[in-house]
């Protein structure tokens, strides 16, 4: 179907619904790499006026990705939660925004239509709001997750403790830990991306974790980066707490990855019989970013916020207890510079929450993009007042086996800090207990002698 826009003297012509949502898209450099992006702003403003007026019901006739071809919007479509959608089916996208603006929205009213609301819709929606208008939203919404810890209370930020090493070496991923430890990081999860996705390095990362937890009492979960198959290979043999894998928006872009709807529903269920939680046993963790579908030749036309979106109807329906976009990471083709990283980190923030996804962020970017680290503490502050779940502590900010800027153990403090949030309680405690940090969340001058360099 063909939309138009009449503004001042000049008709606009947008050929059918991914056409008229990548136009209406805030700039970006992915989205001219791909051919589909406003020529101009004026161009942009009237397919946001279109879009605004859009009925709802037209995501549910019009797929911008074809049904019969792709498994991602055989899932979005035969998932959706037809009666929830009657209480909305008369809105425009226009009056779907105003709607979440309202005083009297809460966030628990929001997330009653989140299976109502297909993750094409509230991507059309984040196209006409402001960045304060993601925050706001955003902020509304408590999406809470447990396995040996609760994350996402209000009150609280957890931090994912990211102690990467160029060559998976068990002391130096050991020493970044401890390291991170001693900040109050690793509530979210303690979390290695491996140099490779060998099944003995694997095992071996595991195992040490899994020492350090128990001998410690760490209330806490870890996980190895690897792909879903290896972690499946390897369940028999080592700990295995939650399984990772990263995904997108498209069955084609999946495939790129080595994945599907049928593996992913697979290792979901080898790792629930597992059942190594305490006290839940959420047990999957997804990564995404927007970008990963247009790099991969498998966008099908559709702009990368969308397809982004899109990807999180795939992460839903594994009930996970994590899930971040690596925001900046996939280089300036797709995000060139600081100020589109941020729009687009508050964007995939209010779109995974209202979908009803426990939502963090890799606040990150490349070493060649036009963004500095600036650029970051404006992102982690703006998404921290957002309500987002967790951040990255990567030791220095620099991880040097990944060659890319993320957020450091000291952002952890400043976080908490500004914002008067406190860690995962069950990880709070025990960090009291061990005399990290006081009753009041201050971190203590911690020294040689501390159990935790100590008694290794």
């Amino acid at each position: 179907m063909v939309y138009r826009f009449t503004l001042g003297h000049q008709n606009y012509l947008f050929d059918d619904l991914k056409a008229l949502m990548a136009k209406a898209s805030p700039h970006r450099s992915g989205d001219v790499l791909a051919g589909i992006a406003a020529k101009n702003n004026v161009e942009r403003i009237a397919a946001q006026y279109a879009l605004s007026e859009l009925p709802l019901k037209t995501f549910l006739k019009e797929a911008v990705v074809p049904y019969e071809s792709d498994e991602v919007t055989r899932l979005i479509i035969d998932t959706h939660d037809a009666k929830s959608f009657e209480r909305i089916s008369h809105l425009t996208v226009g009056e779907l925004r105003d709607f979440f603006l309202e005083d009297t929205t809460n966030g628990n009213t929001i997330l009653e239509l989140s299976r109502a609301l297909t993750p094409e819709m509230v991507a059309a929606v984040s196209k006409l709001m402001r960045n304060q208008d993601l925050i706001v939203v955003s902020s509304k919404i408590e999406l809470v997750t447990r396995f040996r810890n609760t994350l996402g209370l209000k009150g609280n930020v957890s931090i994912r403790l990211q102690p990467n090493h160029p060559t998976d070496d068990l002391k130096g991923i050991l020493a970044s830990t401890i390291d991170g430890l001693l900040y109050g990081c690793g509530d979210a999860v303690i979390g290695i991306n491996p140099a490779t996705d060998s099944p003995e390095v694997t095992i071996n990362l595991l195992k040490m974790l899994e020492d350090l937890r128990l001998k410690f009492e760490i209330p806490t979960q870890s996980c190895v980066l690897c792909h879903v198959t290896t972690a499946m290979q390897i369940m028999k043999k080592a700990p295995v707490d939650l399984v990772f894998q990263s995904i997108t928006g498209s069955e084609k872009a999946n495939s790129s990855f080595g994945i599907n709807l049928n593996l992913l529903s697979e290792a979901h269920q080898a790792t629930l019989e597992l059942d190594r939680g305490t006290i839940g046993n959420q047990c999957m963790y997804f990564e995404t970013g927007q970008g990963s579908a247009l790099s991969a030749n498998a966008h099908h036309g559709v702009d990368q916020q969308t397809m982004e979106a899109r990807a999180y109807a795939v992460a839903r329906h594994y009930d996970p207890l994590l899930v971040n976009s690596v925001v900046g990471f996939i280089g300036p083709e797709y995000l060139y510079d600081g100020k589109q990283i941020i729009r687009a980190g508050l964007e995939d923030h209010f779109c995974a929450k209202v979908v009803g996804l426990p939502m963090g962020m890799d606040v990150c970017y490349t070493n060649h993009a036009n963004a500095d680290q600036d650029d970051m503490d404006n992102l982690l502050t703006l998404l921290g007042v957002a309500g987002c779940n967790f951040f990255m502590g990567v030791p220095g900010t620099d991880d040097i086996m990944l060659n890319y800027q993320s957020t450091s153990f000291h952002d952890a403090l400043y976080i908490r800090k500004v914002l008067q949030k406190k860690p995962a309680p069950e990880f709070e405690s025990w960090l009291i207990k061990m005399g990290i940090i006081d009753g009041d969340g201050v971190k203590l001058d911690v020294r040689g002698s501390h159990k935790l360099l100590t008694n290794l």
